[in-house]
């Protein structure tokens, strides 16, 4: 018997799959969550009133949102994070390869994560748990924790509020914890508490004064 011999339009379908596979499939919803499984490669994932997470090994090119959290499990791999009202997670060893933009939302890089550009928000907590930063903090509102071991690259700025901004009144709380480094200028542009540990390495401080303190926490 003779071999089936796949036509052009076959082997061009089956190529055309494999290379979708590899970069993986863009996912787009209004008022719905998505959900990247376990190990998944996929592209650009955007959703409108839903959240987004990707599970434990998965990868991901931007991952935004509007109205949602975003939340990136441990060893996750994606290009950029954005999200308007809603926080921002990722998981211990995620990886981002550009940026970290919430409006209106916390952010949390927990142990080994790792940010080669900027992480910024307006309002909202940053919390870095033995976490590196690249491209700096910039915050205008929110609260700052550097925790120990951490380290930042790019300096950090907090900006002053123009027009209405939750949190105006309000003195932004920075602490850089034990053994954290902070390289470039800290620059305050509003009243904030600023606090740093006697073993932490920082640059120059404008704006504000730093209170040292030792142990874990002030």
């Amino acid at each position: 018997m003779k071999r089936a011999i796949p036509t052009l339009a076959a082997a061009l379908s089956l190529a055309l799959a494999s290379a979708a596979f590899a970069r993986g499939i863009d996912v787009d919803k209004v008022n719905g969550s998505i959900h990247i499984e376990n190990g998944q490669q996929a592209g650009e994932l955007s959703t409108v009133n839903g959240s987004i997470r990707v599970e434990t090994g998965a990868t991901a090119d931007k991952v935004s949102t509007v109205n949602g959290g975003i939340e990136l499990g441990d060893n996750v791999a994606v290009e950029s994070v954005e999200t308007v009202n809603g926080g921002i997670e990722l998981g211990q060893g995620a990886r981002v390869a550009r940026t970290v933009e919430a409006v209106n939302g916390h952010i949390q890089l927990a142990h080994g994560a790792d940010v080669a550009g900027k992480a910024s928000n307006v309002n909202g907590r940053i919390t870095l748990d033995g976490a590196h930063v690249g491209g700096g903090i910039e915050t205008v509102s929110g609260d700052v924790e550097i925790g120990a071991n951490s380290r930042v690259e790019g300096g950090l700025l907090v900006e002053k509020p123009h027009g209405f901004s939750w949190g105006k009144n309000k003195n932004p709380r920075i602490v850089i914890g034990p053994h954290a480094v902070v390289d470039g200028t800290l620059d305050f542009r509003r009243d904030v508490d600023l606090y740093v540990s006697d073993t932490a390495k920082v640059g120059t401080i404008t704006g504000a004064t730093a209170n040292r303190f030792s142990g874990d926490h002030p």
